[in-house]
């Protein structure tokens, strides 16, 4: 199905940028850092936009307000979960704060089921309470490091939260456009988010953090590539969304986890303990039960 291939792609360009960020946040913090996935993601997003337009003459896209608020909701919830996300690898790692962020796969799913209706068999609601099990035995703290890890924890969790609510609501944005062109829909509602994302958070840092600002314009080459790699990632998730309900399309995504661990421990030199690799384990059972269920 073309959605896991979208999903399978977008997982090992979600590690790149995520990687990338991290590498900004000391100088343009946290909310800096997010921006340049927005900000320098636009340009390639809508060249990508502009490709799938010529490809789709028949396309009748029907712009409305359930399109806008959808868009509003999942930009202002990505911004936060980005953040949160940056935050809780500088607390927990990059790797464990990336499985964290796979919280959005249960809470995905329970948020498509309440506002959106969408369905999932039995087996797939047992994988989404073994991964969920496996995320609560992944972030509980070491009695030494209580607090920070209880920090670093919750900060995980609050961002895959934010990403579930994201999810699913570039989905119903995707859905109210033109439901019968879902790749056109997906491009037009990612161009339209990251540009509203752009604007929201240049205009708060102008505002409130000059400094971080001037950092996310002093480090546009290594931004550039986060930029690419953050279109290319949110590409490839919207338009998943636009043929697959949150829950199994996070799900495929999980793949992202292993290459985290790979990458946390090749260039940031993060070890993995035995109970975050029995975690990691019993998440990604979970995640392939809710796959193919």
């Amino acid at each position: 199905m073309l959605w896991i291939l979208l999903t399978a792609a977008a997982a090992p360009l979600q590690v790149a940028r995520n990687a990338l960020q991290r590498g900004l946040v000391g100088d343009a913090g946290p909310w800096g850092a997010t921006l340049v996935r927005f900000l320098f993601g636009l340009p390639f997003s809508i060249v990508m936009f502009a490709v799938v337009v010529v490809l789709t003459p028949d396309a009748a896209p029907q712009a409305s307000w359930r399109f806008a608020l959808a868009v509003m909701v999942g930009a202002i919830t990505q911004i936060a979960a980005t953040g949160l996300l940056l935050l809780a690898m500088r607390q927990s790692g990059f790797a464990v704060a990336t499985v964290m962020q796979q919280s959005s796969l249960p809470l995905g799913a329970l948020m498509g089921l309440v506002l959106l209706g969408d369905r999932l068999s039995g087996a797939a609601w047992i994988g989404v309470a073994v991964a969920t099990g496996g995320l609560v035995v992944l972030s509980w703290p070491r009695r030494e490091d209580f607090r920070g890890g209880m920090a670093g924890a919750l900060l995980g969790l609050g961002s895959g939260a934010a990403f579930g609510i994201a999810l699913n609501s570039y989905r119903q944005a995707g859905l109210a456009l033109d439901a019968q062109h879902p790749i056109y829909s997906a491009m037009a509602a990612l161009v339209c988010a990251q540009a509203f994302q752009s604007v929201l958070l240049t205009a708060i840092l102008a505002a409130r953090d000059p400094r971080a600002l001037k950092a996310v314009g002093a480090s546009w080459r290594p931004s550039l590539g986060a930029g690419f790699f953050g279109s290319a990632a949110s590409a490839c998730w919207f338009a998943a969304l636009s043929l697959a309900p949150a829950g199994p399309v996070r799900a495929v995504g999980v793949i992202e986890t292993p290459i985290a661990a790979a990458v946390g421990r090749r260039l940031f030199r993060e070890t993995p303990t035995p109970r975050q690799w029995i975690g990691g384990a019993l998440t990604g059972v979970g995640v392939v039960m809710t796959a193919l269920g």
